[in-house]
């Protein structure tokens, strides 16, 4: 991507970019390339920037599903379930290593700023 020239990046949604957060934020940090990820706990690394839903949020309702299933519910006849919240997460401090000024109009709609 460096040598590419590219101006940013989307860090998408798998699995192994989840395991490989740190890789990953190091390599765009590196590379001084922004990037847009899919977890907040990229940004938490020093990733620039996160738009999804809260993975806490989806652990918490998938915890209360298996406790239904537990307790005799029969998961054919149970609702499916997706996230309906979603946050912005931006990271400040990651923003200025990149040279980037965030508008104001973002940081006021961001869900979270990290400084």
């Amino acid at each position: 991507m460096e040598h590419e020239r590219v101006d940013g990046f989307l860090v998408s949604d798998e699995s192994e970019h989840f395991t490989y957060r740190r890789l990953l934020v190091e390599l765009a940090a590196k590379t001084r390339i922004p990037a847009i990820y899919a977890y907040r706990e990229h940004v938490e690394l020093g990733g620039l920037m996160a738009y999804s839903f809260d993975l806490e949020e989806l652990y918490r309702d998938s915890a209360r599903q298996i406790a239904e299933i537990l307790k005799g519910a029969n998961p054919g006849d149970m609702p499916f379930r997706q996230a309906t919240k979603f946050k912005l997460v931006i990271n400040v401090k990651a923003a200025k290593a990149l040279g980037l000024e965030m508008p104001s109009t973002l940081l006021l709609r961001a869900d979270e700023v990290i400084e």
